[in-house]
């Protein structure tokens, strides 16, 4: 890298970064320029495309919330000591954030630390899906209030059961696949409009035949709650395995350490 110029410029310098051990999560805030945090929820997603964590990096095939590792504590510490010096260093600064921001986390199995692997200033797919199944509040007026610098006025409310979200994508994601494959079943999910819900990802209608065809890598967000992260679970395999689509592929395991700690 150094010697033989590999990466040009960028080879020049290297950065050595402290190893992380760990479980990682994502924490999510809305902020507003005059600095209000409204704290919202914890996810965890699952970044490998098979089970098992195996294969290729993706999207994301799935995820849940709230993440179990991030308990009261590590809410605490990851607000005190990531989310309010950053904002308050992004004001100092001259340059005062409003809107949502995602912390990536790895937090220490032995301590409870949390430390920051990333930033992002969004509210990341799939974690999205099951951050709205679990909102009661008025998603819009939080953003208003954002903008309008009022969080400080702002509650938001949230269902307590935990909820889950099973990917579906095209078969051959994160690699080459095949597009206009036909997806049927949508109507048959079988549960409440409250506890499932599918979320189109990558999907577009046939105007002639009127069928949702597949238009990308990641299709369909299966979305469900429960009164475990294991119910919720079962949920959303009931509305995957009720869609009709044998070119589409998801992992069969999303949620697994939630429920592990919930078999403990």
């Amino acid at each position: 890298m150094l010697l033989g110029k590999q990466f040009g410029d960028a080879g020049d310098v290297v950065v050595v970064e402290e190893f992380l051990t760990g479980e990682e999560a994502s924490y999510f805030v809305i902020v507003d320029a005059k600095g209000n945090i409204l704290p919202l929820q914890s996810a965890q997603d699952h970044k490998a495309a098979y089970d098992g964590d195996r294969g290729p990096n993706t999207g994301g095939m799935g995820a849940y919330s709230p993440a179990p590792v991030v308990d009261a504590q590590v809410e605490t510490k990851v607000l005190e000591t990531i989310i309010e010096p950053l904002v308050r260093g992004l004001d100092k600064e001259g340059c005062a954030f409003q809107g949502v921001i995602f912390a990536g986390l790895m937090i220490n199995e032995q301590t409870g630390t949390p430390k920051v692997l990333e930033f992002n200033v969004r509210f990341g797919d799939p974690e999205c899906e099951v951050l709205m199944h679990r909102l009661r509040s008025d998603l819009l007026e939080v953003l208003v209030a954002s903008c309008e610098g009022r969080l400080g006025e702002k509650e938001v409310e949230w269902r307590p059961d935990p909820a889950l979200v099973v990917v579906m994508a095209a078969s051959g994601y994160p690699g080459a696949y095949e597009k206009g494959t036909r997806i049927g079943g949508l109507e048959k999910r079988g549960r409440k409009e409250e506890d499932l819900k599918v979320f189109h990802a990558n999907t577009k209608l046939d105007d002639e035949t009127g069928d949702v065809l597949a238009a990308g890598g990641r299709v369909l967000a299966v979305t469900a709650s429960g009164s475990s992260v294991k119910a919720a679970q079962e949920k959303a395999y009931e509305g995957v395995d009720a869609i009709d689509w044998p070119e589409g592929f998801c992992r069969r395991d999303i949620g697994w350490r939630a429920i592990a700690r919930e078999e403990e």
